[in-house]
């Protein structure tokens, strides 16, 4: 459990409060373009280091990887200073491959600590903790904006973030870097029933290599990748046409502090569900979709009631919103709380597909190296989706047309979701410690009955 927290606090500190920063829309900037082409490096370099990710943790260890990962969180934050002083979106640009290196190599960390370290009556109480602490970095995140920008009161132009705001982000950032290095070898790690955690001791770059291509012949992952695809496909709809458009700088700080807020209550109520061990992990993954498939499409049903009644946000040439009435504050209660609490089952949606997925892919195997590579690929392919979802948005891309894609993705990813978990077992295959000349042989018979 410590050091799913310590995993905890260093994706409170470093993803945590990107997703804050970003959750505004546009970074805290006016015009989108140079954070949307900066998501589009970033992602286009978690696509490879998101798959490279599990192989590089596995051969280099957790500590130094996390460690190194999480200061380009605070390399990029710190690029917009630059961007306000100089309004040049150069270095704002270069520094999204860079933290898109880093981030692939964080997640496949986070992903294999998470679902590997628990057993398996505790995953979704695992997948929760660590979703509520991470999600709390958004919320405070929130406050960020929130707080330098109050002084505006109902000033309804648009303006960014001050340096002073991104000057937070960035020490905050770099603190969750550093506490990395208080996290445990996973060797040193026993589970709470007494198992160790690492299973197979013995890697190489080779092996390694090797085991990366094996996961384009898995089907179980193949069949996940609709869902790994869109997984967060719709962030760019949701902070930048959504709440980057209609909204105040002020609220739109408020906005995420309650977005993250939700996350957290979501991803500690689908924990329940998701542990209920009155019914088989089969009949928990399969209404826990059903309900997921409803929250779905309720949420982008309400959302289209919302776009209906506006085309475009702020603009650079200083045009504001045709949002009715112009931007949105919080203290106009009549105009601000349909949208405002809109925003918030957004976020409670997400987390409910984030836990699922996490919670869908735990339930393949117990081992942490084969975790590792998992959750590496479940985040190179929604790197790819989130590369091709900035870039909508960056080309301008009618807000309307962004809303029906991103809809329609989740709805066609279903039907997927729904085979692999009519498949779910109710225990995983472990894979125990062998010596070194012979865990290999063990090891490919094993996973061949998975393949």
């Amino acid at each position: 459990m410590t050091q799913v927290v310590i995993m905890s606090f260093v994706c409170f500190l470093c993803p945590g409060m990107f997703n804050a920063l970003n959750a505004m829309g546009g970074a805290g900037q006016i015009d989108r373009e140079a954070s949307n082409n900066a998501h589009t490096g970033l992602y286009s370099t978690f696509i490879v280091f998101g798959v490279l990710g599990g192989a590089i943790v596995n051969l280099l260890g957790v500590r130094w990887t996390i460690f190194a990962s999480g200061l380009t969180y605070s390399l990029y934050s710190s690029s917009f200073i630059y961007l306000n002083s100089t309004g040049n979106g150069a270095f704002t640009i270069a520094t999204g491959p860079i933290l898109g290196i880093g981030a692939g190599i964080l997640w496949s960390a986070q992903g294999m600590i998470m679902m590997s370290y628990p057993v398996e009556s505790q995953k979704g109480r695992y997948i929760a903790i660590f979703w509520v602490i991470f999600n709390l970095g958004g919320v405070i995140g929130g406050i960020v904006p929130f707080a330098t920008n109050y002084h505006q009161g109902d000033n309804k132009s648009a303006v960014p973030l001050s340096d002073a705001g991104y000057i937070v982000f960035i020490v905050l950032e770099a603190l969750g870097a550093t506490s990395a290095l208080f996290l445990a070898p996973p060797s040193r790690v026993i589970r709470d029933d007494g198992s160790h955690v690492v299973l197979i001791q013995y890697t190489s770059v080779g092996f390694e290599a090797k085991e990366i291509l094996r996961l384009f012949r898995n089907r179980w992952m193949l069949l996940l990748v609709p869902m790994s695809l869109v997984s967060n496909f719709f962030y760019t709809y949701q902070y930048g046409p959504y709440n980057g458009s209609i909204f105040t700088l002020r609220t739109r700080g408020l906005n995420s502090m309650l977005y993250w807020a939700s996350q957290m209550a979501a991803a500690y109520g689908i924990s329940f569900l998701h542990d209920y061990r009155a019914i088989s992990r089969r009949q928990r993954g399969m209404y826990s979709l059903v309900l997921l498939t409803i929250l779905t499409n309720v949420m982008w049903g309400s959302t289209l009631v919302v776009q209906n009644r506006y085309t475009h946000g702020p603009l650079p040439n200083g045009e504001s919103t045709d949002y009715p009435n112009g931007l949105i504050d919080f203290k106009e209660s009549s105009r601000a709380a349909g949208p405002i609490l809109l925003y918030c089952f957004m976020g409670g949606v997400d987390a409910v597909w984030q836990s699922y997925a996490y919670w869908i892919i735990g339930t393949m195997t117990n081992d942490s190296k084969m975790l590792a590579r998992y959750a590496g690929f479940y985040k190179g392919v929604q790197s790819l989706g989130a590369t091709v979802a900035w870039q909508l948005d960056a080309q301008s891309v009618p807000l309307m047309t962004q809303l029906i894609v991103n809809w329609v993705l989740m709805v066609l990813a279903i039907p997927f979701m729904f085979y692999v978990a009519a498949n779910v077992k109710d225990t995983s295959e472990e894979i125990e410690t062998l010596p070194a000349n012979d865990w290999q042989t063990k090891y490919y018979a094993n996973i061949n009955e998975i393949l």
